[in-house]
């Protein structure tokens, strides 16, 4: 756990020195995890939804269900721990990353690359009760998780491969769900390269002086001065892009108001990030949260009500 400016809290003592020294490391391994900051887990997990509640027109099945939201979260981890193994040089030039255990020698990079490889080894268990079209979507995901955080080395702009790792879950839910993967379904996806384009550029301005020190690339980057008006943009095609998914969904009034809905997050997103704030971005990027849940209410509502 941390508390409210980053640093690592110390776990309460037992009197027990084994016992405190197990619940200080297991405490180092959840934050390797990032199991104390589950907005990555939020992001990835309401696009999973919005999938399966569209590909079995608001009836997921149970266990489709449970698979994917389980998926989620230790798909998410095991990016977070492979993403800080590849990072484990550059976190410790970069001060909102500068306590992560592995930039902090709290963890090994051998236990780190143990810890991802187990995480992996569940997730490819968890596959293997879906079918076999899902299963061979899966591989790719974990293709994309495991090829993102070497991008920010080479690609000037990462947040479209980060992008395509969290809308991959969209392709594999209709390919649970129905056995094929539709047109909607990649249009689908497509919305959640941008969304998270967008969200990852303003996550991206909090931290650009310390990435450009440290050679790291990002949108925030790319973008420059033109960063602001470039989410801008993107907003308005992610709008536009999540219309389209409503029309060819037949989605009904509830999911428009939430749009509407959206679309004033969005605007106030927008006017907090024009000062380029390091705090106000970030803080627009963790609001993204809301945004996907809104997008997932509409989408229960509908089927829901009609």
């Amino acid at each position: 756990m941390t508390d409210e400016t980053g640093e690592p809290k110390t776990a309460a003592a037992t009197g027990n020195p084994y016992i405190d020294e197990v619940l200080r490391q297991l405490g180092a391994y959840a934050r390797l995890m990032r199991l104390d900051r589950p907005i990555g887990i939020w992001l990835l997990l309401w696009p999973t939804l919005w999938g399966l509640w569209i590909a079995a027109n608001g009836h997921p099945q149970s266990g489709v269900f449970a698979v994917f939201v389980v998926g989620v979260i230790v798909m998410r981890s095991a990016g977070c721990v492979f993403n800080d193994f590849a990072d484990r040089k550059l976190d410790p030039q970069v001060e909102r990353t500068r306590n992560r255990p592995l930039a902090a020698g709290v963890v090994s990079p051998v236990e780190a690359l143990v810890i991802c490889g187990v995480l992996l080894l569940i997730a490819f268990s968890l596959a293997l009760t879906l079918n076999t079209l899902t299963l061979q979507y899966a591989v790719g995901g974990a293709v994309l998780t495991l090829v993102y955080p070497f991008a920010k080395r080479f690609f000037a702009a990462p947040q479209f491969i980060l992008g395509a790792a969290f809308g991959w879950a969209i392709p594999m839910a209709f390919a649970a769900e129905t056995g094929a993967v539709p047109q909607l379904a990649w249009l689908m996806w497509l919305a959640v390269v941008i969304w998270a384009v967008i969200y990852d550029t303003m996550y991206a301005m909090a931290d650009r002086e310390d990435d450009l020190k440290a050679g790291i690339k990002s949108t925030a980057i790319l973008f420059g001065e033109l960063d602001v008006y470039v989410i801008g943009i993107l907003q308005i095609i992610f709008v536009f892009a999540l219309q389209l998914i409503g029309e060819q969904a037949e989605l009904g009034g509830w999911y428009s108001l939430a749009l509407m809905t959206v679309v004033i997050m969005l605007a106030r997103q927008f006017y907090s990030i024009r000062s380029r704030n390091p705090e106000k971005c970030f803080k627009a990027f963790l609001d993204n949260r809301y945004v996907g849940a809104a997008v997932f209410a509409g989408i229960v509502l509908h089927y829901s009500l009609i």
